[in-house]
């Protein structure tokens, strides 16, 4: 919801990719002072929690994370790269493509800012279930390289505290599919 205290003024491009937009923005603020932030502007991203009921355990995937230089443990997830395209159907297909998986039932449990202070960038997270195996359909040279992991639901938090599981994105994930579980 916007302020009615803050008002932007105006955008100046400063760089773009396939991937995001960069702007020096101009805001107004109450009593009229301005000032410029840099804005990074991104299409948005889903995540996706799967849940095999059966075991408990929550299906992740350990991919190569090139600006850490680094593998990290995540749950699937993609950038909404469709112009158009429902946060849903973007869900379900990062699943297969990432994890090889179809979900019968898929649940939104919740969405977030990744890093409000300097990007638009939105996340909906998906808790999914009645999972069935299928082809993965893997893009790029991470993905291609990433490895699909099972754990338990009841022990992701104690990985989370451990360090095991570090990437934000994912410890929100497993925090709301816990909470929508409850």
């Amino acid at each position: 919801m916007p302020s009615e205290k803050f008002r932007p003024v105006s955008e100046e491009p400063v760089y773009s990719s396939s991937l995001l937009r960069v702007y020096a923005a101009r805001f107004e603020g109450p009593g009229g002072a301005h000032f410029t932030r840099d804005v990074v502007r991104h299409p948005g991203a889903v995540i996706v929690v799967p849940l095999d009921e059966a075991s408990g355990e929550v299906v992740l995937v350990r991919q190569y994370r090139a600006p850490l230089d680094s593998e990290l443990l995540e749950v699937p997830a993609g950038k909404r790269d469709v112009v158009g395209e429902p946060t849903e159907v973007t869900a379900a297909r990062e699943l297969e493509e990432e994890a090889g998986l179809q979900a019968g039932r898929m649940e939104l449990i919740g969405h977030f800012y990744n890093s409000p202070g300097f990007s638009d960038e939105e996340t909906w997270c998906y808790l999914a279930r009645d999972l069935r195996q299928v082809p993965d359909g893997r893009q790029g040279i991470e993905e291609q390289h990433m490895t699909v992991e099972r754990h338990l639901m009841s022990e992701v938090l104690a990985m989370v505290r451990r360090g095991d599981i570090v990437d934000a994105k994912t410890i929100v994930g497993l925090l709301l599919a816990q909470a929508a579980l409850a």
